[in-house]
């Protein structure tokens, strides 16, 4: 599914994150029983450490610092949340609370509350998993279709249940607590954001060398499609913290002269979902006029994604605000 925004005049800028304040590395989370794989597996595939959510801190104060990041000289008229994991959608309820309506207490209204929000509309997912940083551009995109013009606020945010794994076996995958958050709307800062190509499929099982070929498919049929040549062009890949083997092979059929790939903080902070793209992006911003950027999204379900963005130049870079914790 093609998205294309490149006549939209459609930028995201105020790039915020947070990670979990508690970082452990692979032994510790282990004697923890926190890891359901090995340790030598995990360091294989480039981990050593991981952000989780401290004693004292829960979901709604992870969130709240990208939040106010966001929020920073903007008037927002909506928001967008989305979630890699569902339980993270809704906060915790007392087994005694028999009432429906106080046992949805929805993450969303919680958060907007803390920060004064009240009367905002707002709109929630969880089901594109780790693709939610692309789920939310083409969220918001759509909030311009009907003439309205104030910028929309996106938000994602994930932290694991007491004593779950944070490590997918199968997959390789070890996950840390986070939580970002930008901005889309029409001030031309930040990036501008040119097209979307979405695919998704039922099937449990993918072969990684159909993701290598799709992702190239895909990430080549969005820039004909938006009229760029990429091989003209300075080009920046930001790939999730995941199959780093699997993305290397994405680079290299992509055969693009001008190529810069970017794995950010994988050994430090392992996968954090969908805020992979957000901390990359934010980080790798150099007020580089008109340098393009792809965000490569993996979320199982299957949902592969890919966007493609272009590099506006400002007064000082756009950053991701680091807001407490570690990077």
């Amino acid at each position: 599914m093609l998205l294309l925004y490149h006549d939209a005049g459609l930028f995201m800028w105020n790039l915020s994150h947070r990670l979990g304040s508690l970082r452990r590395d692979l032994n510790q989370l282990k004697a923890e029983n926190l890891l359901a794989g090995s340790v030598e597996t995990l360091t294989q595939t480039g981990y050593h450490y991981n952000c989780a959510l401290g004693r004292e801190e829960n979901l709604i104060a992870l969130a709240s610092g990208p939040l106010s990041g966001a929020l920073q000289g903007v008037d927002p008229r909506a928001l967008v949340f989305q979630h890699c994991q569902a339980e993270s959608a809704v906060l915790p309820w007392r087994s005694d609370e028999m009432d429906l309506i106080s046992r949805n207490r929805y993450f969303a209204p919680m958060l907007m509350k803390e920060l004064e929000l009240d009367d905002l509309p707002y709109f929630c997912s969880f089901a594109s998993g780790c693709a939610g940083f692309i789920t939310l551009l083409a969220t918001a995109g759509g909030l311009f279709l009907g003439g309205e013009e104030g910028p929309v606020i996106c938000l994602m945010a994930d932290g694991n249940q007491p004593g779950v794994t944070f490590d997918i076996v199968k997959e390789r995958i070890l996950g840390s607590d986070h939580s970002s958050a930008f901005v889309v709307g029409r001030e031309e800062a930040g990036y501008q954001i040119l097209g979307v190509n979405y695919y998704s499929t039922t099937r449990v099982l993918v072969p990684l060398l159909e993701v290598v070929k799709r992702t190239v498919q895909m990430i080549e049929q969005l820039a004909s499609k938006v009229g760029l040549d990429l091989k003209q062009s300075d080009v920046v890949v930001h790939y999730p913290n995941i199959f780093p083997d699997t993305w290397k092979m994405v680079t290299r059929y992509l055969r693009l002269p001008r190529i810069e790939t970017v794995f950010d903080g994988m050994a430090e902070r392992a996968h954090c979902a969908g805020s992979d793209s957000v901390i990359s992006l934010g980080k790798m911003h150099r007020s580089e006029e008109g340098r393009l950027h792809v965000a490569v999204n993996y979320g199982f379900g299957l949902h592969l994604a890919v966007c493609l963005l272009k590099e506006k130049k400002l007064a000082e870079p756009t950053v991701t605000r680091q807001l407490s914790g570690p990077a």
